[in-house]
């Protein structure tokens, strides 16, 4: 061997290579997990599965958030996050109610509060008397500013319709025949 050739270990090369390897494999599978715990969604029909039944919620004496919305709602859907963090946050004080516009069984609250556009939020006091409604994509903190406020039995600082709906009109219907839901109210013409 000459002076300027580099000397070879070959076991040393192995054991580092197989060190790098257990590295990689560890960082991987930390990143893996790591990423799925974070990207946990939270659906619609979970968030109603685990919301109050409008009935409990307007007999109970506490005040309640109710949620129009439909699976269908992009900004339902991007919403649903928020809304499980209030729940999660407020669920002691406070009902949560979600009411599907896709479910016919919700026709006369809908026509009640005039829903004609999703998410539609009533807010209502401990007796069930509306205070407030607001439409649209409301950010996390508005939300939560506005369920303190009716917590504290406080004017609402925020009830303008803010950010984009779903557009959504429910018609009036003159006899009990039943209609499809996904119809969205329109008329199937022969």
């Amino acid at each position: 061997m000459s002076a300027d050739q580099p000397v070879s270990f070959p076991i040393l090369n192995r054991t580092r290579n197989f060190l790098i390897a257990i590295v990689a494999i560890i960082l991987g599978v930390s990143l893996f997990l790591g990423l799925r715990t974070e990207s946990t969604s939270v659906s619609l029909t979970r968030l109603e599965q685990a919301s109050t039944p409008l009935e409990i919620a307007l007999s109970n004496g506490k005040p309640t958030l109710m949620e129009f919305y439909a699976n269908w709602c992009t900004v339902c859907q991007r919403l649903a996050p928020d809304m499980a963090k209030l729940r999660q946050e407020y669920s002691n004080q406070l009902n949560f109610v979600m009411l599907n516009v896709d479910n016919t069984k919700w026709l006369p609250e809908m026509q009640k509060y005039q829903v004609d556009g999703i998410p539609h939020f009533v807010f209502l006091g401990k007796s069930g008397e509306t205070v407030t409604e607001a439409v649209g994509d409301l950010p996390h903190n508005i939300m939560s500013s506005n369920i303190a406020a009716l917590l504290a039995d406080s004017p609402l600082p925020y009830t303008q319709t803010s950010g984009k709906t779903s557009k959504f009109s429910a018609r009036l219907m003159e006899n009990n025949s039943q209609e499809d839901p996904r119809s969205h109210g329109q008329q199937v013409v022969d």
